[in-house]
């Protein structure tokens, strides 16, 4: 049986295959659509000015969506009221610190006993450099940010069925990848592979590519060598004296560094959202939602669970309940901003149109879980030398995340123990709180099996599923029900708009909730100046 020829591939198609073997194009294709990836669109506050004299709005929560509304539209000269279920402000913007208490869905409530300064971020944790409009107003609101650091080539990455189910270093199994691959590459440049799609002087171009990009030696193969091991580390690093010279290291081979985990978490780095630079609020992710209380904190009417919006002709009602005394009121306004999530929107009674109401119950929400372990040394830092990053592994807590502040202190510190998705978050959270934090452990000890459990002090964790005022992390769209409602979503339903990450194309992001808040109000602005 004769094997047909394969066509060849153009230059370009090329480029894009090395890319690929990467997973880098088919995470990004994924990610955008899924609205994960898009390009943020800030180009400064927006101008609403012309407001009419005592026009009123009504803004339901206060996480940053509903406060930046609220900030924008008074600034404008609109009269505006927020109500909050919570007894805080910050939405998902929210960090769990020593002396605080956290009551999830089916009762089980955890006492955070983390020490002073420390903290868990169960919802955002990082600012990507392109998300503009959550840095702008950052800046004008006082919140001081500090690097947070994304890629970290001394992290580790696992997968019980390659390495022999031991953890190894990122730098040695990215090196090892692009330097297998690199190699393949020249080996088909040099047995003329590609000479009716790459000229002879590109292919000469490309073979020192290959060269230099995988580590190879002067015959083009990917074996231990000062170039490798430049890439991947050395067997024993250059020092002085008389033993100074360094020992090259022993690459993997092709078929191990082939294993999903490996290319997953080189990809999960090329990703757009996921590209350094990337910041953090100094103190905890929360200073983000108190920077914004600030602006707003007199508009703000606390524990009130709204029941009922209604809107006719003249206005917008909201029934809601307040938690503390269970007394059911009222509160009207000319328009209405609404921020909460469709996972909780979709169970009250919303006066909206029914292409509306479909559009709110189409979109499922993520159930993420986060556990943070307080440590009583850095002994990520003292014995195996990582300051910030991630280290990934195929089980269900999915990585850990080491601290980005605070570097050689030698007080305790919390580790991020579990960013768990999929089934993996299903699992988390069908389990107690204390069931939790024993699986994080037990998992994450495959990283630091000496210091894990001996260095625990105490855990908390959030099960996004579980969450009273949430139910869920993040809107979760898909190609379809984007196509069929996320239009109908965003526009404006009378006299209501909806605003948050789940009406944008950034969702799961605070830059989508921004952005998204930004065109509600200005949508709204306008049909309330030609009304």
């Amino acid at each position: 049986m004769t094997i047909p020829d394969q066509p060849k591939p153009s230059r370009r198609q090329l480029l894009s295959l090395i890319g690929k073997s990467a997973g880098v194009a088919a995470m990004y294709q994924a990610m955008t659509s899924l609205g994960h990836a898009a390009e943020t669109q800030f180009s400064g506050p927006p101008n609403l000015s012309g407001a009419k004299k005592g026009a009123s709005v009504l803004v339901l929560g206060a996480g940053l969506a509903g406060m930046l509304a609220a900030f924008e539209l008074r600034k404008a000269g609109y009269s505006v009221r927020i109500l909050e279920y919570q007894p805080r402000a910050g939405g998902r913007n929210w960090s769990l610190r020593g002396g605080d208490s956290y009551t999830e869905l089916g009762g089980a409530t955890q006492h955070i006993r983390f020490q002073k300064g420390n903290y868990l971020n169960p919802g955002p944790w990082r600012i990507p450099h392109h998300h503009q409009t959550l840095l702008h107003y950052c800046k004008a609101f006082g919140v001081a940010l500090e690097p947070f650091i994304q890629l970290n080539h001394n992290t580790y990455v696992h997968s019980p069925g390659a390495f022999g189910g031991r953890p190894v270093r990122y730098k040695e199994v990215a090196a090892d990848f692009d330097g297998h691959v690199a190699e393949l590459l020249s080996k088909s440049i040099n047995q003329k592979g590609l000479d009716a799609s790459v000229s002879r002087e590109d292919q000469e171009i490309l073979l020192e590519a290959m060269r230099s990009w995988g580590g190879l030696d002067e015959n083009f193969q990917y074996a231990p060598s000062l170039a490798s091991s430049n890439h991947r580390g050395f067997e024993r690093p250059g020092g002085g004296g008389v033993e100074g010279a360094p020992i090259p290291s022993q690459p993997f081979g092709l078929k191990e560094v082939l294993d999903p985990q490996v290319w997953r978490s080189m990809s999960f780095f090329m990703n757009y959202e996921m590209q350094t630079t990337m910041f953090q609020p100094v103190g905890g992710m929360d200073m983000i939602g108190k920077g914004f209380q600030k602006q707003v904190k007199e508009l703000i009417t606390y524990n009130a669970k709204v029941t009922r919006i209604a809107q006719d002709a003249g206005g917008v009602t909201v029934s809601y309940q307040d938690i503390g005394s269970g007394a059911a009121q009222e509160a009207k306004a000319d328009w209405c901003v609404c921020t909460i999530p469709l996972s909780v929107l979709s169970q009250i009674d919303v006066q909206v149109a029914p292409a509306m109401q479909a559009a709110i119950k189409a979109v499922p929400y993520g159930g993420q879980v986060k556990i943070g372990l307080e440590m009583r040394r850095r002994f990520w830092e003292e014995d195996d030398h990582i300051y910030g990053g991630h280290s990934f592994t195929a089980q269900d807590i999915s990585l850990i995340s080491y601290p980005n502040f605070d570097f050689f202190s030698d007080r305790p510190a919390v580790l991020l123990g579990a960013f768990a998705n999929g089934l993996g978050a299903y699992r988390l959270a069908g389990m107690t709180p204390e069931q939790r934090i024993e699986t994080a452990l037990a998992q994450g000890a495959v990283f630091h099996p000496a210091a894990y459990r001996k260095e625990f002090m105490t855990g908390a964790s959030v099960a996004w599923s579980r969450v009273p005022w949430s139910l869920g992390c993040c809107a979760r769209w898909n190609e379809d029900t984007r196509r069929k409602h996320y239009q109908t979503l965003v526009g404006l339903d009378g006299r209501i708009a909806l605003a948050g990450e789940h009406a944008s194309y950034i969702g799961c992001w605070m830059e989508g909730a921004l952005l998204s808040s930004l065109d509600a109000i200005t949508r709204l602005h306008k049909r309330a100046s030609e009304a």
